[in-house]
Parts: structure tokens; C-alpha cells; sequence
């Protein structure tokens, strides 16, 4: 307790005996103040920006699932396959079978447009079960109908591969229409453009891998095992290549949003 008149107020100010003290005094005070506040609204923003770059990166990775037809997209491209082999081994006939394979691709592509869906994926099956069968068929080998999936996953590994090597990953031109930032990645992004190569690379690895294996199946005219095994590997390979091209995208940096022109 002080001992001048008024108590505690009264020695306050008493400690500011001249104006430039107490001028100094709220200069300072209100500068901490300022100070303070301007720091906390600074860490505000930058958490708030953190998490929306988190949240960003987030939704651009989980539309890997969306890019290559979801779980649909690879039941279209993987059944006919499987209908192939079964019918075969059933009727020892290679035209029942194209036919049998042709009938289900032609089915999904059906269903789709009654359903009002993307025909994209169904109609890729549709092709690509086409030639298979026509060429099964004109040969009379039924190990023929995997011929042309099996060129196409080593064609597709080579432009995976020149894609990366170029600068231009295959990946990246595939999901950049779909995030929204189309070619951002590649002139104003560049964690996201190493982010993409990796994960092109990262395919070309795991898709290499069907060909290696099923290549001398089909010189050795194991149809039914050629058949089994490619079933076997299709989901399952293009699962894995899209659960590491997520992981990779979700510690990439957000996507930077293309500006579209009216």
C-alpha cells in the first residue's frame, strides 16, 4: 500500500512526473498490443491456410479412384476376361466364348447408357474385348483373345515411362483435367510435378509386372492359366497402383486451380 494521497491510483501517477514518460508508456503498451494481435492473427491464417492446403491435397488424391472409372470401371474391364476363360474351359470352343466375353462388355455399355453413366470405361472393354475376339477367333488360339491386352499394358508402361523421362507424366495429364488444375502442375507447381513423376513411375513398375509374368504363359499356349492369372492380376495391380499414387498425392502440395476464361 503507498502512502500518497489516493491510494494506488495516485502513485501511478505519480510515476509518470513528466508527459514524455507516459507518452513512452502507451507507445509501448500499444505497440506489444498491436504486436501481439497482429501475431496471433498471422498464426490464425497460417493454420487456416495449412489446413486448407491439407484438405486441398486431400480431395486432388482421392479423385485417383474417379480418373480410372472407380470400382465400376475396372469390373467393366475386368469380367469379360474372366467370362472368357470360364466359358472356354466349359465349351473347349473359342468363338462361344469371344462371343460369351463380347455379350457381358456389350451388356455393361447397355446398362450405362439406360443408367444415364459414362460410357468411357464399359466402352474401352467393348473395344478392346472386340479385337481380342476377333482375333482369337481368326486364329483359332484361344490364348490370341489376351494378345491384345497384354501388347496394350506394355505400350501403355513405355508411354508411362517417355512421359516421366520428357517431364510431361502420364499421370499428371490424366488428373489434371480432373482436379481442376489442368497444367498448373507442370509451369507453377513443381512439388506437384515431382509428385506426378513419381507416381508415373510408380505404375510403370507396377503394371510392368502383369506382362513379365503373363508373356511366357502365352508363348508356352497355357490358356487356362493365362486366363486365371490375368483375372487375377488386373484388380488387384491397378488397386495397388492407384493406393500409391494416392499416398503419394496426399503429400504433395495443393493443386494451384487453373483460370479458365469465360
Amino acid at each position: 500500500m503507498t502512502n500518497l494521497p489516493g491510494g494506488e491510483s495516485a502513485a501511478r501517477t505519480a510515476d509518470f512526473e513528466k508527459p514524455a514518460d507516459f507518452e513512452n508508456y502507451v507507445d509501448h503498451t500499444l505497440t506489444e498490443t498491436v504486436v501481439g494481435s497482429a501475431a496471433e492473427q498471422w498464426e490464425a491464417s497460417e493454420a487456416d491456410r495449412k489446413a486448407a492446403d491439407e484438405a486441398a491435397s486431400k480431395e486432388a488424391a482421392e479423385t485417383v479412384m474417379k480418373a480410372f472409372g472407380g470400382v465400376r470401371g475396372m469390373i467393366d474391364m475386368t469380367l469379360p476376361g474372366l467370362v472368357f476363360i470360364l466359358t472356354f474351359n466349359i465349351t473347349h470352343q473359342v468363338s462361344a466364348a469371344a462371343w460369351a466375353a463380347l455379350g457381358l462388355s456389350a451388356l455393361f455399355v447397355v446398362v450405362r447408357l439406360v443408367r444415364r453413366e459414362t460410357i468411357q470405361h464399359a466402352f474401352s472393354g467393348v473395344f478392346g474385348v472386340a479385337i481380342g475376339a476377333w482375333i482369337a477367333m481368326k486364329t483359332g488360339k484361344a490364348e490370341d483373345f489376351y494378345l491384345p491386352g497384354l501388347l496394350y499394358n506394355v505400350g501403355y508402361c513405355l508411354a508411362l515411362a517417355v512421359s516421366a523421362l520428357v517431364r510431361w507424366p502420364l499421370v499428371g495429364l490424366m488428373l489434371g483435367p480432373v482436379t481442376g488444375e489442368m497444367f498448373t502442375w507442370r509451369t507453377q507447381n513443381p512439388g506437384r510435378l515431382a509428385a506426378y513423376t513419381k507416381a508415373t513411375w510408380a505404375w510403370v513398375v507396377i503394371m510392368g509386372v502383369k506382362p513379365v509374368i503373363l508373356f511366357p504363359l502365352y508363348f508356352t499356349h497355357n490358356t487356362s492359366l493365362l486366363g486365371w492369372l490375368k483375372t487375377a492380376l488386373g484388380i488387384p495391380a491397378l488397386v495397388l497402383a492407384m493406393y500409391v499414387t494416392w499416398r503419394i498425392l496426399l503429400k504433395a502440395p495443393a493443386p494451384i486451380k487453373a483460370e479458365v476464361e469465360d
